[in-house]
């Protein structure tokens, strides 16, 4: 291209410098015409290769990345209950460490509040917040959102309510660790052991409807959680009982 015609900087039209004398104003306007088209398409050259690489990126992520974000999501749930199973254990001992001599009793506590301390904020609320993005990541990913709406995803809306009600338990707890390490008891050995076992049971409900999905009938299953509950409510009487024997 004549330099004489246009001048290009950075892929943009700068400008006419002159008119190339000899030339008639259409082939000049026509010359304008073809740099510019011609820097048109390497910018949109360049910005195509910029979606494909996002197109591709996401489609890599959303198929070879997809069974390693589910695994995470996966790890992270199994670390945010064993905390939430260990946690009102601790509970019920700094409670119980009220019935111990004085000394006994704040050499336990001091080292209770260590313990939970570190089981809190080391493994349990992290793990909370790891399983909601990853649990966030692969319902995008899995495009398990699609199933919202439709008889077939009935199992999914009502695990995230599950799911919902499961994170104001974890609040709950939060509550209870607040309390405890204020040096406020406001709850029984026994009721803690109750209160120890909810986790228990949105766990089964959470798994169940995880692993069989819309093949599992709903009716079925309220009867199941509901044995279950009777069955784990009498086991939390039967060693109640035992231990007022001994």
């Amino acid at each position: 291209m004549d330099e004489g015609i246009c001048s290009r900087k950075q892929g943009n039209v700068v400008g006419i410098k002159n008119d190339v004398p000899g030339r008639s104003a259409a082939i000049n306007r026509s010359l304008r015409r073809t740099l510019v088209l011609q820097v048109n398409i390497e910018q949109a050259m360049q910005s195509s290769l910029f979606s494909f690489c996002i197109l591709y990126f996401s489609f890599y992520i959303s198929t070879m990345m997809y069974p390693y974000l589910k695994a995470l999501h996966i790890i992270f749930v199994v670390t945010w209950f064993a905390g939430m199973f260990y946690m009102p254990r601790l509970f019920i001992y700094n409670t119980e460490a009220g019935n111990k001599e004085e000394m006994a009793k704040n050499a336990l506590r001091e080292q209770f509040k260590i313990m939970m301390k570190r089981l809190w904020f080391g493994i349990t609320w992290p793990s909370a917040i790891l399983t909601l993005i990853f649990g966030g990541i692969v319902l995008q990913q899995g495009g398990w959102y699609n199933l919202f709406g439709k008889p077939e995803g009935m199992w999914l809306e009502i695990k995230l309510v599950f799911v919902f009600f499961l994170y104001l338990y974890h609040f709950s707890l939060h509550a209870i660790y607040k309390q405890q390490m204020n040096g406020v008891f406001k709850y029984s050995s026994q009721q803690l052991r109750i209160w120890n076992e909810v986790a228990t049971i949105f766990l089964v409900a959470i798994v169940n409807l995880a692993a069989v999905k819309e093949s599992i009938s709903f009716v079925w299953a309220i009867v199941g959680l509901t044995g279950f509950i009777i069955v784990l409510m009498s086991a939390i009487k039967i060693y109640k009982a035992i231990r007022d024997k001994k």
